[in-house]
């Protein structure tokens, strides 16, 4: 496929009007001046539009995203959160998890693709048989993994069978009390702490944890909105201006009823982060810090066709992700995802295979997810009221 007539972005500021040729999933070269293939192969016109690499969600238990919010007020740590809220036979968690877990994690993917997310950590075992070429967005798969201190009681064991190569990433310091703010210590003692590990949450850092998380040059997951709904507060902006690797998450509707653009535009707010910053921190850092080697997190000759299309308004690469609505999602070189606006405009797509969803608040798409089949087995369960991350869903 050849895309046409948009603005590639090069970097946060940077765009040249370049045309993309895409051969098995991979960007196989661009240039300013490429003519059509003669071999019959589609040509996609992106005249009047800005091509973004996909965005990373560097955090989300997917398979929680059809759930509400859960707990009773601000909790000091995430034990105490857990404690509360896992009620299994009790409304409305007894409801949702009679909802297959697969169908629950595809409705999760599907919240991240229609928020120009490509590529999703997922704070669990990869599974091959759920996150398949079919699967909405690419699941990160090599990696390590605990969930924390309080509950992985194997938790060396796995680092230390987590290969060399591969991130390290478990929840840490998530709480505002003494037992938050220790686990940084707990964690050194162990020897877990090292260039590999990423922290997700670590709103109980201080600053000589700070220092020493700087010192091993280990990375954090932010995921502001999570935090200050279930804590009351998130991690200081001074450990933003650190130097410590910080990339950006949305955890799961269980504490943080946002998407990925979502929680772009409240991070910008609470602390006037420059959108470059914030634009690295879903790009460029986020490949960085989890490891990714298939050019995930910008566009480049040779790397992954995994692709953000919206309108051209004259706005820089960063600039265009501030309530971003993308008119196009490309995963493994293969749209994904399109608004009515551009499909209409398009003519090398089998209108048979898209099927419409609406999303209150954000926007209508088409996709080739089965949403009939998805939409009746949620129906079923929970009934035509189920919101995802906390909005409405219409077909």
């Amino acid at each position: 496929m050849l895309i046409s007539g948009a603005r590639i972005a090069l970097d946060a500021k940077t765009t040249e009007k370049l045309n993309l040729t895409v051969h098995e999933a991979r960007i196989a070269s661009f240039a300013s001046n490429l003519r059509p293939p003669d071999s019959g192969s589609p040509v996609l016109d992106l005249t009047g539009f800005l091509v973004l690499p996909g965005l990373i969600n560097s955090h989300d238990h997917l398979e929680f995203n059809l759930f509400p919010g859960l707990g009773h007020g601000l909790y000091r740590n995430a034990k105490s959160w857990a404690e509360d809220i896992y009620q299994p036979s009790v409304s409305p968690v007894k409801e949702h998890l009679a909802l297959s877990k697969r169908a629950r994690i595809v409705w999760g993917g599907l919240k991240n693709l229609l928020s120009g997310v490509t590529t999703v950590s997922h704070h669990n075992p990869f599974d091959a048989n759920v996150f398949d070429a079919s699967f909405p967005v690419k699941v990160v798969q090599n990696f390590g993994w605990a969930h924390s201190l309080d509950f992985s009681q194997d938790l060396v064991e796995r680092f230390r069978a987590t290969p060399e190569e591969w991130p390290f990433i478990l929840h840490a310091a998530e709480g505002v009390d003494e037992h938050a703010r220790s686990e940084i210590d707990r964690l050194e003692a162990l020897g877990v702490l090292s260039e590999r590990t990423v922290l997700v949450h670590a709103i109980g850092l201080d600053q000589a944890g700070l220092q020493l998380l700087c010192q091993r040059r280990s990375s954090l997951v932010w995921c502001p909105s999570s935090n200050i709904s279930t804590y009351g507060q998130t991690v200081a902006a001074s450990v933003l201006q650190s130097g410590l690797p910080v990339a950006l998450g949305t955890d799961s509707a269980l504490t943080a009823q946002v998407d990925l653009i979502d929680e772009i535009e409240l991070a910008r707010r609470m602390y006037q982060l420059p959108i470059e910053e914030l634009f690295e921190m879903v790009t460029t850092r986020s490949a960085r810090i989890l490891r990714l080697t298939d050019g995930e997190g910008e566009i480049c000759e040779g790397g992954a066709a995994d692709l953000v299309i919206v309108e051209d308004c004259g706005q820089t690469p960063a600039e265009a992700l501030q309530r971003m609505s993308p008119a196009m999602v490309i995963v493994r070189g293969k749209v994904r995802l399109i608004s009515p606006g551009l499909r209409d405009k398009v003519t090398v797509f089998d209108e048979s295979m898209w099927n419409p969803i609406s999303v209150d608040g954000k926007g209508t798409w088409f996709t080739d997810v089965n949403m009939p089949a998805l939409h009746e087995q949620t129906v079923s369960v929970l009934g035509s009221a189920y919101r995802l991350a906390g909005r409405g869903v219409s077909l």
